[in-house]
């Protein structure tokens, strides 16, 4: 999920929203219709990897090729095209896993299309938790919090620390 807050900003810059990109796409995409075609990047279907690479770069060649491109419109096909790779992909592990239960968390899940389309899971049986809009939040916040309890717990890393996307805080 980090990942999409990050697409969210690019395109948000792309398109002349400036940052941050999640509220402003979600704002403007309320004015659009999705009817722009864009690419989905799956791996294969043996994984339930995926990537919004593609679909960054779609945004920018299509900004770049016509400035005039209907932003709303741009923005909108966007919102869907990320919000329907996640679902599919949640609706795969749940296949997989049988877990019936899924939390929406962090800056992107106060987009208001999103949520709805999460929503729409529990009439399949899946019970969807979202925090209070209130309490989302960017996650670059969260990491800051857990640096600095660290920093004052007299922790200190070396700079050639990596990312582990499942490191415990």
């Amino acid at each position: 999920m980090m990942l999409f807050g990050e697409a969210f900003d690019k395109v948000a810059r792309v398109v002349g929203l400036g940052y941050p990109g999640g509220p402003k796409v979600d704002k403007l995409a309320r004015d659009g219709q999705a009817k722009i075609e864009l690419p989905r990047t799956h791996f294969n279907e043996d994984t339930l990897d995926f990537s919004f690479s593609g679909i960054k770069t779609a945004v920018i060649n299509l900004h770049h090729k016509d400035p005039e491109i209907n932003k709303a419109d741009l923005c909108a096909s966007f919102q869907k095209n990320v919000t329907e790779t996640l679902t599919e992909n949640v609706k795969k592990a749940i296949e997989r896993t049988k877990v019936k239960t899924i939390a929406l968390a962090g800056g992107v899940s106060a987009n208001s299309y999103m949520r709805r389309e999460f929503l729409k899971l529990e009439q399949e049986g899946i019970k969807v938790y979202m925090p209070d809009l209130k309490l989302c939040t960017d996650n670059a916040a969260m990491i800051a919090s857990a640096g600095y309890y660290n920093l004052i717990a007299g922790q200190r890393n070396e700079l050639d620390l990596n990312a582990i996307p499942n490191l415990k805080l």
